[in-house]
C-alpha cells in the first residue's frame, strides 16, 4: 500500500491531496483548497492547483473534505470553479458545525454572523474618518475580514458562496463528530479515520488563546481583554446602520444634540476647527481585537482528522486551524472497536504518539499547536511535520507565521523533517539524524515548484 500526500505551494493557505493506491485500486482525498485573500494572481494560482488535482486524479474526487469555513481554506472552489465543475466528488466530508439539524451548529452561525456584519460596520465606519489612527483601524480590520472573502454580506465570492458550492456537489454528504471513526472505506483499505474535532462545546470552540498561569502553547499571547461593549457598539453599526453607535450604555452618556446646547467645552469640541481633537470613534480600535476572536473561534470550528494506516501503526494527522480549545478537547476522547475477536481501544494521546505526519496547524501560528498535550506528545521516530506557508504574505499581513519558538521546536522533534511549502527542504541532514533516516526521508519527499509529495509505503 502506498499514500501519496501533496501539499500545493500556492501561497499562504491549506490544499492537500491524498492519494491511497495499491495493487487493485486507487483513490483520492481532498482536504481544503484556499489562498489568503491579496495573494498575488491567487485565482491563476489557484486554477492551476484546480487543473493539477483534475489531472492528478482523472475528474474523480472520492472524498472531498473541507476543515472549516475560512478564504485561505475555501477560496479555490470558486477562484476555479468551471475547472472544479468537472470533477465527479463521491463524499463530502464536514464538521459537525455544518449541519444544519444542529441546535448549536445554527447557534454558533448566527452568533458569527452577527459578529462578522459588525466588524465590516466597524471597518466602513472607521475608513470613513479622516484620522490615521481610524484609517490604520480599517486596514487592520479589512485585513482580518480577508478570511471571510469579499468585504461584507453582498460581496460575490465570500466563504459562504464557497461552502455552498461544496454542499451543492452530487455527493453524498457526511457531518462528522468529534469520537467517531471512519472504517473499511472503499478505496482505503486498512485505513482507520478518527474524528477529533471540532468539540461540540460551546466554551472550548470559544477558547483559543493559552492560559496565563499555565500556557499550553510554546509561547503566551497578548491577554485577551474585555470588549463586550465594544462588540454590541459594532453589533449595532451593522443592525441600526447607526454612525452614532457607542460602547457605552445610554446612561453614562450625554447626547450630542444636548451636549452642543448646554456645555461650552463641549460646544468648542464640536467647531470644525477643532475635528482633529475628536475621540467620537477612537472605540473602533478594539473591533480588531473582536476580529480576532470572530477569527480564532471559527478556526477553533476545524474538523479535525487522524488517519492510522496499519492496526497500531503510523498515524497522520490533519487538524485545520485548530487551537487551544480543539486541541485539549481530544484528551478524553477515546475509541473502541472489535479486532480479531478482541475489544481494542484508542485514546487520542495513541494517535499523537504514533503520528508520523503532522499537518502543521493555521501556518505555524503560536497558538495552533499544543506544546505538553499535542507535539510533545508526537513521540515517533519517524516523526516529519508539513507546513503550509508563506513568509512573505504573512509579514505583508503582520503576521508572525512560522512562529520562530513554534519552528524551532519542530525542527528538534523531526530532526530537521520539516517539509515547508514556500522553502521546501533543507540541503543537508542534520547532526542528530542518521544518514540512513535522511535518505529515508529524501526518499519518500519529492519537490516541485508547484507542490511537495510525501510517500508512504506499507
Amino acid at each position: 500500500m502506498k499514500l501519496r500526500v501533496r501539499m500545493y505551494r500556492q501561497g499562504l493557505g491549506d490544499c492537500f491531496l491524498l492519494t491511497c493506491s495499491d495493487e487493485n485500486e486507487t483513490s483520492h482525498l481532498l482536504i481544503d483548497c484556499g489562498v489568503l485573500k491579496g495573494t498575488s494572481d491567487a485565482e491563476a494560482r489557484m486554477q492551476e492547483v484546480a487543473e493539477s488535482v483534475r489531472d492528478t486524479t482523472g475528474g474523480r474526487l472520492d472524498r472531498l473534505v473541507t476543515t472549516h469555513e475560512h478564504w485561505d481554506h475555501l477560496s479555490g472552489f470558486l477562484q476555479a470553479e468551471a475547472i472544479f465543475d468537472t470533477l465527479e466528488v463521491g463524499e463530502v466530508w464536514l464538521a459537525w458545525t455544518e449541519d444544519p439539524e444542529d441546535e448549536l451548529a445554527g447557534e454558533l452561525r448566527k452568533r458569527k454572523t452577527k459578529r462578522k456584519n459588525g466588524i465590516v460596520a466597524a471597518a466602513k465606519l472607521a475608513e470613513s474618518e479622516k484620522t490615521p489612527a481610524a484609517r490604520r483601524t480599517a486596514r487592520q480590520l479589512e485585513a482580518l475580514l480577508s478570511f471571510e472573502g469579499d468585504l461584507g454580506a453582498a460581496g460575490t465570492k465570500t466563504t459562504a458562496k464557497a461552502l455552498e458550492w461544496v454542499k451543492g456537489r452530487e455527493a453524498q454528504i457526511k457531518y462528522l463528530r468529534p469520537g467517531e471513526q471512519l472504517f473499511d472505506l472503499p478505496g482505503l483499505p486498512g485505513i482507520r479515520v478518527y474524528v477529533l474535532g471540532p468539540p461540540h462545546d460551546r466554551r472550548m470552540i470559544k477558547r483559543s488563546d493559552p492560559s496565563k498561569a499555565h500556557p499550553e502553547v510554546y509561547e503566551l499571547a497578548a491577554a485577551e481583554g474585555s470588549h463586550q461593549g465594544f462588540l454590541a457598539a459594532a453589533e449595532a453599526l451593522a443592525e441600526d446602520e447607526t454612525p452614532g453607535a457607542q460602547p457605552f450604555d445610554s446612561f453614562f452618556r450625554t447626547e450630542e444634540a444636548d451636549a452642543r446646547r448646554d456645555n461650552h467645552l463641549v460646544k468648542q469640541y464640536y467647531r470644525e476647527a477643532s475635528a482633529w481633537r475628536r475621540i467620537d470613534h477612537d472605540w473602533l480600535g478594539y473591533a480588531g481585537q473582536l476580529a480576532l476572536h470572530l477569527d480564532s473561534d471559527t478556526n477553533n470550528t476545524s474538523l479535525v482528522l487522524a488517519f492510522e494506516l496499519t492496526s497500531e501503526g503510523d498515524v497522520l494527522l490533519f487538524p485545520g486551524d485548530a487551537q487551544v480549545g480543539n486541541w485539549l478537547s481530544w484528551e478524553p476522547l477515546e475509541w473502541k472497536f472489535k479486532e480479531e475477536g478482541e475489544t481494542r481501544t484508542v485514546k487520542s494521546g495513541d494517535l499523537l504518539a504514533r503520528t508520523v505526519l503532522y499537518k502543521v496547524g493555521h501556518h505555524g501560528s503560536h497558538n495552533a499547536t499544543l506544546r505538553e498535550k499535542g507535539l510533545e506528545l508526537m513521540s515517533s521516530g519517524e516523526l516529519t511535520a508539513m507546513v503550509p506557508v508563506n513568509r512573505v504574505t504573512a509579514k505583508k499581513m503582520e503576521w508572525l507565521m512560522p512562529f520562530p519558538a513554534l519552528l524551532t521546536r519542530l525542527v528538534e522533534k523531526t530532526h530537521g523533517r520539516v517539509i515547508d511549502a514556500e522553502r521546501g527542504l533543507d540541503d543537508a541532514a542534520p547532526q542528530d539524524l542518521s544518514d540512513a533516516a535522511w535518505d529515508r526521508f529524501i526518499a519518500r519527499t519529492d519537490v516541485q515548484p508547484g507542490w511537495v509529495d510525501y510517500t508512504l509505503e506499507w
